[in-house]
């Protein structure tokens, strides 16, 4: 950790505007809040993300995860006085795994630093979690002007949000948002697996797992800060984040992911016999043994998928059970803060 650097906060926030603007927010400083934001090369924005997230809570730790960048992101978020933690290893996924184990809050903020996801829409996603006792709300993407989106990533995004959910089921609507506010216990046990863009999949899967009590709320989603460039790499991270679906499938759904492939050598099975069958019957003689042999193997092989889902999936039923005792070990911390909001809205 680099540490935490000092700055008149007022030199950052947007002119017209005071502390007393947001005094409601005040509310939330019986909570310990931290906002963490994952950043490789962003200094271009980091500063003006800080102000703009500082501006609406103020009692708010804002933590950047530096990224192993190689410009002055780490240097402009010491200056404007928020906690730098360094994390060598590359990926989105190592640098939310670091900020998750190093950061003890109550409520947790997990945005981008490239200024892309609305600051003024927190209150309403952490209200939603305080209120409706939940554990993790998530920031649904409605993008405000056409360039927020490179071309190809609406397609992409929807063709992998409809996998995801034949997959696992409809809880989500947009599983790749990096704007979340979780619980604490959510955060202490969840085991952060993925290195890259992937991480905010690894989050849905394990909060429909878990049977999590979950929320979303669209928020608006604007073009990166003048400067900066996406990390996302189109075909190459669109194929990692596919193959970690079907992983993720295989791993905490094995009796779909091994049926599905059992399926399907089956019907290839009986697709290569079904002639060898007819002949048989119409000469009583099976001329193609090799194609028999090879039809025999693969039935085999579908049988052997079937019951290695099977065998797996009532495996992983004991594990679930661990996380979720270890999940409910945790207790709310959060009951003076829901207090206060009820009372603020009865005003």
């Amino acid at each position: 950790m680099y540490g935490i650097g000092e700055k008149n906060v007022d030199q950052l926030r947007p002119r017209g505007t005071t502390m007393s603007d947001h005094q409601s927010n005040d509310i939330y400083e019986s909570a310990r809040i931290a906002i963490l934001l994952p950043c490789y090369n962003e200094g271009k924005a980091i500063t003006h993300v800080i102000a703009s997230f500082r501006e609406i809570i103020p009692s708010a730790q804002i933590v950047v995860i530096d990224n192993a960048s190689t410009d002055d992101t780490a240097e402009k978020a010491l200056s404007v006085g928020a906690t730098v933690i360094g994390e060598t290893l590359p990926g989105k996924g190592n640098a939310v795994r670091r900020g998750f184990s190093e950061v003890e809050a109550d409520i947790y903020v997990m945005a981008d630093g490239d200024g892309t996801y609305d600051a003024t829409a927190l209150p309403q996603l952490i209200n939603k979690l305080v209120t409706d006792r939940l554990d993790m709300v998530v920031g649904t993407r409605a993008e405000k002007e056409q360039a927020a989106y490179r071309s190809g990533h609406r397609m992409g995004n929807r063709l992998f949000n409809t996998v995801f959910a034949k997959l696992f089921g409809e809880r989500f609507t947009d599983i790749f948002s990096g704007y979340r506010v979780f619980s604490r216990r959510f955060v202490k046990t969840f085991p952060a697996i993925s290195t890259g863009f992937e991480i905010e999949t690894e989050i849905s899967v394990h909060a429909i797992m878990l049977r999590a009590p979950v929320a979303e709320i669209p928020t608006s989603y604007g073009a990166r800060h003048e400067g900066t460039e996406s990390k996302l790499r189109t075909y190459r991270d669109g194929a990692r984040i596919l193959s970690r679906i079907l992983l993720f499938t295989a791993t905490h759904k094995p009796f779909v992911f091994y049926g599905l492939v059992a399926a399907f050598l089956s019907v290839f099975s009986v697709l290569l016999g079904l002639p060898l069958v007819i002949e048989y019957l119409e000469t009583g003689l099976v001329t193609r043994l090799p194609t028999a042999i090879l039809t025999v193997g693969v039935m085999l092989a579908g049988i052997l998928s079937f019951m290695t889902g099977l065998i797996l999936s009532n495996t992983g039923i004991g594990q679930w059970e661990v996380k979720r005792l270890a999940y409910l070990l945790h207790a709310d911390q959060l009951k003076t803060l829901r207090l206060e909001l009820k009372a603020e809205s009865n005003k």
